[in-house]
């Protein structure tokens, strides 16, 4: 018997405007949500309004538009958080990971540090782990194949619509980020959909025609 279709939806937080996505199978209460930027009470409550239950938090790297919503979210929901394992300094420092600078000062510790390929099994949906440096040195993508329609990338601030993640911030390598797309992100089946930190949705297809780096 196949698998209920995958449902995404997503909120815009913070000063940056990142987009926090929530994933769930249909007819299924639990949800796993990536990188909650900021406001993480009000999206726990957002989530409760519409009947779901946190079971996980992804983070696709560790500055602070992406984790400072964490803690309170966290606390809530009492959801397993997950991070590539690279990413310890960052989310350790919080001067490298901006917080102290723009944001309040924030460390993360995760329950689940993970790396490539590991696949990460919550809320009925197997999640695997694509390790893309360059944005910064633990930037991870997670890559869900097996939606009942086309398949998920949760992109981070890796890869944009017709761009990529900025290099100039602390472990950040644009050779690395090169490599990490087009070794790793361009390899993936052409109706892949991108689900990135920041800004529109796009496609695998779309990006290996009209992106920077092409």
């Amino acid at each position: 018997m196949a698998e209920a279709k995958v449902s995404i939806g997503g909120y815009i937080v913070g000063m940056i405007q990142t987009n926090v996505w929530f994933l769930h199978r249909e007819g299924r209460s639990d949800c796993v949500l990536t990188d909650p930027a900021d406001e993480g009470a009000k999206l726990y409550a957002a989530l409760q309004k519409q009947g779901l239950q946190l079971a996980a938090i992804l983070l696709t790297h560790g500055h602070f538009d992406h984790i400072g919503g964490l803690d309170a979210l966290r606390k809530a929901s009492g959801a397993k958080v997950y991070a590539c394992e690279k990413e310890a300094h960052l989310l350790s420092d919080p001067n490298d990971n901006l917080s102290a600078s723009y944001h309040r000062p924030t460390t993360v510790k995760p329950d689940v540090w993970v790396r490539e390929g590991d696949v990460i099994r919550e809320a009925g949906m197997d999640f695997r782990v694509i390790e893309t440096p360059g944005h910064t040195e633990g930037s991870c993508c997670y890559y869900l194949q097996d939606t009942g329609a086309a398949p998920i990338l949760l992109a981070g601030d890796t890869l944009f619509e017709e761009s990529v993640g900025r290099t100039d911030m602390p472990t950040g390598s644009m050779s690395a980020l090169v490599r990490s797309v087009k070794d790793k992100l361009f390899v993936l089946p052409e109706d892949t959909l991108v689900f990135p930190g920041h800004g529109p949705t796009t496609d695998i297809g779309h990006e290996k025609q009209y992106n920077c780096l092409v």
